[in-house]
C-alpha cells in the first residue's frame, strides 16, 4: 500500500514539477531561476535537508537549459572568460555604484580602465587596499 502512495505522490509531483524539469522557454528558465532562489531562501544548509534533493533537480535543470541555449552558452563562456580579479572588481563597482574615479586604491581613471581592460594587473598593494575598503579577503581576487 505504501508503495503505490509513493508512486501516487511521485506523479503528482512530476505533473507539478515538469515545467521546472523540462525547460522549454525563456518564461520558463526564468520561472525556474526564481523558484530555486526561494527554495535556496527556505532550506536551511544542512546536509540532511529535505530541500536538497529539489536544488538538485531544479539546478541540473537550470544547467541543462542554459548549455542548449546558444545565447546564454555564449554569454557564459564569456563571463567565464573574464579573469577572477577583473570580474570581483566590476561587481563591488557595480554593487557600489562605482565609476574610475571612485577607486584611488588602483590609480586614477586610467589605471583603473587599463585594469579593468586587462592591459595592467592589480598590484598587491592595491589588493590589500580594496580588500580592507570592502571587507574582503585578498584571495578573492584570486578565485578558489
Amino acid at each position: 500500500m505504501a508503495q503505490l502512495a509513493i508512486v501516487d505522490a511521485y506523479q503528482a509531483f512530476m505533473s507539478t514539477a515538469q515545467p521546472f524539469i523540462n525547460i522549454g522557454s525563456d518564461e520558463q528558465y526564468e520561472t525556474a531561476l526564481e523558484t530555486l532562489e526561494q527554495v535556496i531562501e527556505t532550506a536551511t544548509d544542512t546536509p540532511d535537508d529535505l530541500m536538497n534533493p529539489l536544488i538538485d533537480m531544479l539546478s541540473n535543470a537550470i544547467e541543462r537549459y542554459e548549455a542548449e541555449d546558444e545565447e546564454l552558452a555564449a554569454f557564459i563562456e564569456e563571463a567565464e572568460a573574464i579573469p577572477n580579479d577583473i570580474a570581483l572588481l566590476r561587481t563591488l563597482m557595480s554593487q557600489h555604484h562605482l565609476t574610475g574615479s571612485h577607486l584611488p586604491e588602483i590609480g586614477d581613471k586610467t589605471m583603473v580602465s587599463k585594469v579593468l581592460n586587462g592591459k595592467r594587473v592589480l598590484s598587491r598593494q592595491a589588493i590589500e587596499k580594496l580588500s580592507a575598503r570592502f571587507g574582503i579577503r585578498p584571495g578573492m581576487f584570486f578565485g578558489s
